[in-house]
């Protein structure tokens, strides 16, 4: 059955031109379906770092951006860091962070190198290390994150890479030069998340800091701004509870085209053309909003996790037009929810992994619970499904394997050295798996 995105896909491809392989490709975070969901086959569901390896390749620096694939390349973004001593990092943490207890989540670097990196598909071979942008001192982020966390996008020729405050770039896969780059300066925090997306012509990326809160968007093929919206108000006390990093999604509901934004106490569409509001849901007090958000054409509705704080899931007619808060709201929940995982949508299921480990499956129509587990570890990747099956990575990396249904399976828990941050990206007989310091091409068995 073809995945319920085929038609918005349609209608882009007659703008835009033919979009990747959905199989063998995975042009940006999430995938090209925008949800984790992938029509891959034969994706591997055992291995350790003895079993189904095809290669491991060593990463320079760090990063948590999840692998983007287009014709047997793989790409990446990494950050190269040049750290202080122990000392010289609690200097600067007192210099430029005003809340005390905000400097003991932080790190700081003196120097920045942030790369687009290029691995070979086939062999694993590091092809290409192209560097993007320098920075000295840059603004500290938070211990958990990195200075290279957003995904890039990958099209036919055209690289697009966003470091949020550290700056854009467009890269020529190619000739690995730079295209254009553009700097779009705020306040994270804690570092950037949010990944870009493409649409047509149009570049999006977001930018929700503590001091300014905006969508913006740019021309693809010069960078020059195409239109920017500032965010809703926003009744916080401090910037701090304003900041937001979720990854837009652009879907097509009863006929209108609209990008689903949502951030810090809003749920928020637009449209894509201009940049003006379609409609607004106010979700409450939930701010540093992470999650990627899913639509469902089946249920009609758009499912949002509403941020730190107290993270609640939240089902949403995008029908309508003005504040939709009383009127468009179909279902929420406030337990068992994730603040970092994006939600998985498959047939008539919802699954979410909450930060601390415990799984659950919703009826996506009325968010009736059907199981609950208790899978253990630490996440923030995203879960993916190929091949009927949902692949959850922790901190610790271990990747379980569930069977998708209305009934927990497990089909496998599979170890790896290092930490897993990035979301894994299912292709045709293989996985590939970002850890903290290499890149896993996994066969299946």
């Amino acid at each position: 059955m073809p995945h319920p995105l085929t038609s918005l896909i349609c209608i882009i491809c007659i703008i835009c031109g033919p979009l990747p392989s959905v199989a063998q490709s995975w042009p940006q975070f999430r995938g090209p379906n925008q949800d984790g969901t992938s029509n891959a086959t034969n994706v591997p569901t055992s291995w350790s770092e003895e079993e189904n390896i095809t290669w491991k390749t060593e990463l320079p620096g760090k990063g948590w951006s999840s692998p983007v694939v287009l014709n047997d390349k793989i790409w990446l973004t990494t950050a190269i860091e040049t750290r202080p001593s122990e000392a010289e990092a609690q200097k600067l943490l007192d210099e430029t962070i005003e809340n005390p207890r905000h400097r003991k989540s932080r790190q700081i670097v003196t120097n920045l190198k942030l790369q687009a990196l290029c691995v070979d598909l086939e062999s694993g071979k590091l092809e290409k290390t192209i560097d993007l942008f320098t920075i000295e001192v840059p603004e500290a982020i938070h211990t958990l994150n990195s200075y290279a966390s957003p995904t890039p996008v990958v099209e036919p020729g055209r690289l697009y890479c966003d470091f949020g405050t550290f700056g854009t770039a467009c890269v020529d896969t190619e000739s690995g030069e730079v295209v254009w780059t553009k700097d779009l300066d705020l306040i994270h925090s804690v570092g950037p998340g949010s990944s870009p997306i493409l649409i047509g012509n149009t570049l999006v990326l977001v930018r929700d800091g503590v001091d300014v809160q905006y969508i913006i968007a740019l021309d693809k093929g010069s960078g020059e701004i195409m239109w920017r919206t500032p965010r809703p108000p926003m009744d916080a006390e401090t910037g701090d509870k304003k900041k937001a990093y979720s990854t837009p999604i652009f879907i097509e509901h009863d006929g209108r085209a609209q990008l689903i934004a949502p951030t810090s106490q809003w749920i928020v569409s637009y449209n894509l053309a201009n940049g003006e509001e379609f409609w607004r849901a106010y979700h409450g007090t939930g701010f540093s909003l992470v999650p990627r958000p899913v639509y469902s054409p089946d249920t009609g509705l758009v499912y949002v996790c509403t941020g730190f704080g107290n993270p609640e899931l939240w089902a949403v007619d995008p029908s309508g037009s003005g504040d939709v808060s009383e009127t468009h709201v179909r279902w929420t929940e406030p337990k068992r929810i994730p603040a970092k995982p994006s939600p998985l949508l498959h047939n008539d299921n919802l699954y979410v992994m909450e930060d601390g480990g415990v799984a659950t499956c919703f009826n996506a129509a009325d968010g009736e619970v059907i199981w609950e587990e208790r899978v253990g570890g630490n996440f923030s990747a995203s879960p993916i499904l190929a091949d009927d099956k949902i692949y959850f990575a922790n901190h610790e990396g271990i990747t379980t394997v569930l069977a998708a249904g209305s009934e927990y399976n497990v089909l496998a828990e599979n170890q790896l050295d290092g930490q897993i941050m990035a979301s894994p990206v299912p292709l045709d007989d293989s996985l590939l798996i970002r850890s903290n310091t290499a890149l896993y091409k996994i066969s299946a068995e």
